[in-house]
């Protein structure tokens, strides 16, 4: 998965909205708290969750799901 540093709270890039401040507040906190019910029902599933930020460099995104593949199958 992807997130957005804005709407999933990155602690290196979220940064807090400078109007409607509470309401923003408050929606983030859901998405980071949703992101973490959904890694762990899908971890109880079996799934292999990786979730890389808006941010990083998508080679180096690509080389850890390359690396967890490689991990499950070799």
């Amino acid at each position: 998965m992807i997130d957005g540093c804005y709407w999933h709270g990155c602690p290196k890039h979220g940064i807090a909205a400078r109007t409607n401040a509470d309401y923003w507040s408050a929606k983030i906190s859901r998405n980071v708290e949703r992101d973490q019910e959904t890694n762990a029902l899908l971890r109880a599933a079996g799934w292999t969750v990786i979730r890389a930020w808006e941010h990083e460099d998508p080679a180096l995104v690509c080389e850890r799901i390359i690396s967890q593949v490689r991990g499950r199958y070799h």
